[in-house]
Formats: C-alpha cells, structure tokens, sequence
C-alpha cells in the first residue's frame, strides 16, 4: 500500500470510529456549549481583550479533550494492527491531519457559540478567522505529539498536560497578542515576526512528530 493510501484509509478509519461513537464528539461540543454559558452568567458583559483571552482559553481546553484521545485511546491490539498496515510516518500523519480537521470543526464551532452568546466585538473578523486557523493548527501539532508521547507512559492521561505545559503556553500567549488586532479600528497591523515565530513552532512540532514517533513505535 503508497503512503498517500495508508494515510487515507487511516484517517477513514479514525472517521468510522468517531461516527460509531459519536457521544464522545456531543460530549466537546456540550463541553463547549456549558464552558460558554458558564462564562456568560459569571462575566454578564466582557470587554474586547478579554473576550479574545477567554475565547482562547476555552478552545485550549476543548482541544485537550478533542485531541488528547487520539492515541491514548488506542489499545495494544490495535498497534499490532497498525503495524502490519503502515508506517510510523504514515500513522503520524494521518492522526495530524484527522486532529487538524477535527480542530478547525471545533474552532468554528465554538466561534459561532461564543460570538452568539457574547457578542462579537470583532472589527476585522476576516484577520481573525486566519487567526483561528493557525491556532488549530498549533493545537493539533502540539496535542497530537503530545499525546503519542503520553501513551508510551504509564498514567498517561496524567502525563500530557505535564508535557504540553511549557509548549502550549507560549503558544497561548501569541494567539492572544495576534488576535488583539482584530479588535481595533483602522488597517489591520499584521504582526509578522508573532506569525513567523508562531508557524515556526509548528514546523518545528511537526518536524518533531515525524521524527520522534518511529522512534516510539518501536516501544
């Protein structure tokens, strides 16, 4: 079977499974939808800055629990079944892309929620919905090779926000001070060494996960 095949039949895979279960996928949303809510009764009215800060905030989390299960959920039979199918890189892969996918679903998903219970005080939506963007992809890069790492370690579910504390953080960081310029009046500033520095940190998880997971694999 070609690398593009494996990857597609993979990520097929992880698209039946997510169908079969989908009580796990209404369980984000209704965790998105409660966390919402939750922020409308405590704050009733948010400024700007803080609407972006909280927003981010609430998608972190989301992804943690969209993302994390992507190989912590996977059984050693499984694995041996992997094994004889594809290749580490090919694995990888897939799972980046099904999370990839899975993010940018939830991203805009949660936007809507957020900007009709909220409010939207966004002046430049076009520059923030780029901002989301590569926000989800920051996400499942980090998550997704977090999570591959977790799974090789006992209590694993306790294991990955260990590992993705001192990644997500500053990721977390840029993604806000990015998204400031979306609220203010006038042209859009596009922050371009925040952007640089921010899509190069994915290359570098991306890199990372490629590297890193045959290694794993092997275990």
């Amino acid at each position: 079977m070609t690398f593009t095949k494996s990857v597609w039949s993979l990520i097929k895979k992880d698209l039946l499974i997510e169908w079969r279960q989908r009580y796990a996928f209404n369980g984000v949303l209704l965790y998105l939808a409660s966390v919402v809510f939750l922020i409308y009764v405590s704050f009733m009215e948010l400024n700007p800055e803080m609407w972006l800060t909280l927003f981010w905030i609430v998608m972190l989390f989301t992804s943690v629990n969209a993302v994390a299960k992507s190989f912590l959920q996977e059984g050693r039979t499984r694995w041996l079944y992997y094994y004889s199918i594809a290749s580490p890189v090919a694995i990888i892969t897939a799972k980046i892309i099904y999370n990839l996918s899975l993010m940018l679903i939830l991203c805009f998903i949660g936007l809507l929620i957020y900007g009709l219970v909220l409010g939207n005080p966004l002046l430049h939506p076009g520059y923030f919905v780029a901002v989301v963007i590569l926000g989800s992809i920051s996400f499942s890069l980090t998550f997704t090779l977090m999570s591959a790492l977790a799974s090789k370690a006992g209590n694993s579910s306790m294991i990955m926000p260990i590992l993705s504390f001192p990644i997500i953080v500053p990721v977390l960081l840029l993604l806000v001070k990015l998204s400031r310029e979306s609220i203010y009046g006038g042209v859009v500033q596009w922050l371009v060494k925040d952007f640089m520095l921010l899509l190069s940190l994915d290359a570098v998880m991306f890199v990372l996960a490629i590297l890193l997971f045959p290694f794993l694999w092997r275990d």
